[in-house]
């Protein structure tokens, strides 16, 4: 691949632009969406229309961007994994998918383990309520198919309480990997690479298209400019 200045910056940039607004639109889409059906989701799309452009991003900052983001988009996915117990354990049960007391938890320890890992607590936070906004994506979804499909609804109940604790160990690696990638999510490139690595994602995980869905909200705020407080304090 061509050295940084045999690319036209612009043209990166642009392509960047496009990632993101397909990143932003997949939510809006799906809302006008059959809950799952054949085909690749949005986000794949995406990202193979990214990846058959003649513009691709130079191959140094490319690899390297696509390395860093690579863990945020992995533990991304397995997160939201961990949504089909929580629905699951939920099922039936007459218990909300939202929780608000637990989302309090939530936050509260990423940031600080955010503190603790040298990151940003303030972009920690902001990625976490995409993830929890996420998960409930996907717990909404699946009650929707087990209405319409009682067939397809669990028979078991998984314990809520050994999912958490699943779901705060996979909390504890984003926040490093957040926190680990300040310089690939501020970076021009970072929206393309990260769609890249969202696909790679979706595609190991076998997601379907909810849970695809979810995964572009969850990656919503990854790229973003670090945050005022944490430059000023620098």
């Amino acid at each position: 691949m061509r050295a940084v200045r045999d690319v036209p910056r612009s043209r990166a940039v642009l392509i960047g632009a496009l990632a993101v607004t397909a990143l932003a639109a997949v939510p809006r889409a799906a809302t006008a969406a059959p809950a799952h059906g054949p085909g690749p989701t949005p986000l794949v799309r995406a990202a193979l229309a990214v990846e058959t452009t003649n513009h691709a991003p130079p191959a140094p900052a490319w690899a390297g961007a696509r390395g860093a983001l690579r863990p945020l988009a992995e533990l991304s996915a397995r997160r939201l994994r961990t949504a089909d117990l929580v629905a699951a354990a939920k099922w039936g049960t007459g218990r909300p998918i939202d929780d608000p007391e637990r989302e309090r938890q939530v936050l509260a320890a990423v940031a600080r383990q955010a503190g603790e890992a040298g990151g940003d607590p303030v972009v920690t936070v902001v990625v976490f309520r995409d993830q929890i906004a996420a998960n409930k994506l996907v717990q909404r979804a699946l009650h929707r198919r087990w209405r319409a499909a009682p067939d397809q609804a669990p028979t078991e109940r998984p314990d809520l309480a050994r999912v958490r604790a699943e779901t705060n160990r996979i909390n504890g690696g984003l926040v490093r990997a957040v926190a680990a990638s300040e310089p690939a999510r501020t970076a021009w490139l970072c929206p393309v690479a990260l769609l890249h690595e969202a696909a790679r994602a979706h595609r190991d995980q076998a997601l379907d298209g909810p849970h695809g869905v979810a995964l572009a909200r969850a990656l919503r705020s990854v790229c973003a400019p670090p945050s005022p407080i944490a430059s000023a304090g620098r």
